[in-house]
């Protein structure tokens, strides 16, 4: 029974975690957007995503850590015929590091250093949804 709440309460956490990371991207794109002289509206949307990303930050640790629970506490995927949870696994560190390039590129706003254009912010938006499907299908279809 402890196992199902691990899980549910796991779950819970990543689609909060991942809707930050669907959203702060977008955020991004739209400051690249911002006509120079607009400060306010800079102003705004930095301020946003910064809120943003500390929400994120504070969901993405008990998702992992309920994560690690599972895995390391419970033995989700030990044994054989479980390749699924490490191509699961190296895609949650490259989740852990899209993370912190949204914070990287979110401080160059800040300190109004140059920027990518939003047709790149538009293409980096994407890579969490990617990512996000591509664990979903792990997880379920358990494909190796």
């Amino acid at each position: 029974m402890l196992y199902l709440w691990i899980k549910a309460f796991h779950i819970v956490f990543i689609a909060a975690w991942f809707a930050g990371l669907f959203y702060l991207p977008r955020i991004l794109v739209n400051l690249a957007e911002v006509p120079p002289d607009s400060v306010a509206e800079r102003a705004r949307l930095i301020g946003m995503a910064q809120r943003l990303l500390r929400f994120a930050t504070v969901l993405a640790i008990p998702a992992l850590g309920l994560g690690a629970w599972l895995w390391l506490g419970i033995g989700i995927g030990k044994g054989p015929g479980n390749g699924w949870l490490h191509a699961k696994l190296a895609l949650v560190l490259l989740v852990i590091g899209y993370h912190h390039g949204c914070g990287v590129l979110l401080r160059k706003f800040v300190q109004g250093l140059p920027t990518h254009s939003p047709r790149w912010y538009r293409c980096f938006n994407e890579v969490s949804v990617l990512l996000f499907a591509a664990i979903v299908v792990l997880v379920v279809v358990k494909p190796f």
